[in-house]
């Protein structure tokens, strides 16, 4: 990091809507392990490297709150950094999670208004819980601290904190994408967000498409707040105070995935992969049951392609996997009916003997079988019809290590941004442009497919999520703007005109 951000004073605070760690009951009782991900494994350094706290929910009801205080006081001492439990009610839970983070803004800002339930219930819970999450940090933090808060659940944070008096720092980072203002403009709260995002003193996106949109809804729907362009971010002042707003893609972590995909464990189930689909190329979709993931577009496009060229029959084996999410959902049980139908349909259609097109898995897998399938597959399809960044991708690009794969990327996913010179984008809804991109990816010779998968692994090893980490804590302590090294040092720029597969 910088001299700044190494020199600022306070710990480190971070709030998001679960804790880092899991709460597993077993027959000796409740207990606790450590979670899994990137965000965990960058930020817990520096938590304890500079003292610091994670506050979240604990993931159970409100009433075992006793037991979850007592196991995190040893899972703090065990982490190096203190966890502060947000007690959530089931109703709570109910209207705020899955309702209006889930029914409302995940939607929403994934330009998918027709699946919104814009009911009045689900905001005031929103509400109430963003003043839970700030009474808690507020009982928590000292004056020099800086609060970072992640994600959607989470909007009304930092003004429920300035609204009790707190001075301190605020960061905010969106994961998913933020919608232009046609879009943005039908929330009924609109100008309540809006205005509770500008509380913040730094705001962060993972492309510049989202921060555009955002500082878009602000001019419009706020035209009495100054906006002006400096060094990569725009600054706006808002009850007295400058907020800026940067591009920050989150990445994942790259050595470990590195290491983890070289081991004999994963070396040997790719061999298996291999030994069970011999003699031909397989294409790999791993996605959580989601309907911005756009499943039944890439299925379509699959059977169009076996359609149109008969000779790849035998010779291409698609890999669906799917991570169950949330079936007892009406709207995403339907979707894994229909994904099921469309898979049992090109599989009855097209399987011969010794050949199933289409081999779907719907479950979880475990670390090494997902590892053993990047290191097999010779394409992999990431085509969400909207993605804030999407990291399979990047994980793909990571375990490849033959570096031999071709990635199908969805122009609609945060990662186009980044990847879009050596991947080959497509519009998911286009099925007959996919069922294309996935012939010219089994098509393109070996020397292509390296030199273009040299490039995106340069590309993701440069920028990993401690990069991420570092650049966002550095931007949080920084006051000259102008020397700051934005996304375009490692992003290309990224035109519009490069859109739809590039041969």
């Amino acid at each position: 990091m910088n001299n700044e951000a190494s020199t600022t004073r306070g710990r480190l605070v971070i709030v998001s809507n679960r804790l880092p760690v899991v709460f597993e009951r077993g027959e000796e009782g409740l207990r606790t392990r450590p979670g899994s991900g990137g965000l965990v494994t960058a930020l817990a350094p520096v938590l304890r490297d500079r003292g610091g706290i994670w506050i979240g929910w604990s993931g159970l009801p409100a009433d075992e709150q006793e037991e979850v205080e007592h196991l995190l006081d040893g899972s703090s001492a065990s982490a190096g950094y203190a966890l502060r439990s947000v007690p959530l009610t089931a109703e709570e839970l109910e209207l705020y999670y899955y309702g209006f983070a889930n029914e409302i803004l995940w939607p929403l800002f994934h330009d998918l208004q027709s699946h919104c339930n814009f009911d009045p219930a689900y905001w005031a819970s929103y509400r109430e819980v963003n003043r839970k999450f700030a009474q808690h940090i507020a009982e928590a933090v000292a004056e020099e601290d800086f609060i970072w808060v992640h994600d959607y659940h989470l909007m009304l944070t930092g003004a429920e904190l300035r609204e009790r008096g707190l001075g301190n720092p605020l960061g905010f980072f969106l994961h998913i994408p933020f919608p232009p203002p046609d879009i943005f403009i039908k929330l009924p709260w609109r100008f309540n967000v809006l205005n509770a995002l500008l509380d913040f003193d730094l705001l962060g996106f993972q492309t510049m498409r989202d921060k555009r949109n955002f500082v878009q809804c602000v001019r419009m729907l706020l035209p009495e707040i100054p906006v002006r362009a400096e060094g990569g971010f725009h600054v706006m002042q808002h009850h007295g105070r400058e907020l800026r707003a940067g591009v920050f893609p989150i990445s994942i972590d790259v050595r470990e995935f590195r290491r983890l995909a070289a081991s004999d464990e994963v070396s040997e189930s790719a061999w298996y992969i291999h030994e069970a689909l011999p003699d031909r190329q397989i294409v790999l979709g791993v996605d959580r049951l989601d309907y911005t993931k756009g499943i039944p577009y890439r299925l379509e496009a699959f059977r169009m392609l076996l359609r149109r060229h008969p000779d790849m029959r035998g010779r291409i084996t698609l890999v669906q996997v799917v991570v169950p999410s949330r079936t007892d959902i009406p709207e995403y049980f339907d979707l894994k009916t229909k994904i099921e139908r469309l898979v049992g349909e090109i599989n009855g259609e097209f399987t011969t003997s010794g050949w199933v097109p289409i081999h779907y898995l719907f479950r979880h897998l475990t670390r090494g079988e997902l590892l053993g399938y990047y290191r097999t597959a010779e394409i992999a399809l990431v085509t969400p019809i909207k993605d804030g960044m999407n990291l399979v991708a990047k994980e793909y690009i990571t375990c490849n290590l033959e570096g031999n794969g071709v990635l199908i990327l969805s122009e609609f996913a945060g990662a186009a941004a980044q990847l879009h010179r050596d991947a080959l984008l497509v519009n998911p809804y286009d099925i007959e442009g996919t069922a294309e991109a996935l012939h010219v990816a089994f098509m393109m010779d070996h020397d292509e497919r390296r030199r273009r998968m040299r490039r995106m692994r340069a590309n993701v090893r440069r920028y990993d999520i401690y990069r991420w980490v570092e650049s966002f804590l550095d931007a949080a302590a920084s006051r000259h703007l102008h020397d700051f090294p934005m996304v375009s040092e490692y992003i290309p720029p990224y035109d519009t005109t490069e859109l739809g597969v590039s041969i």
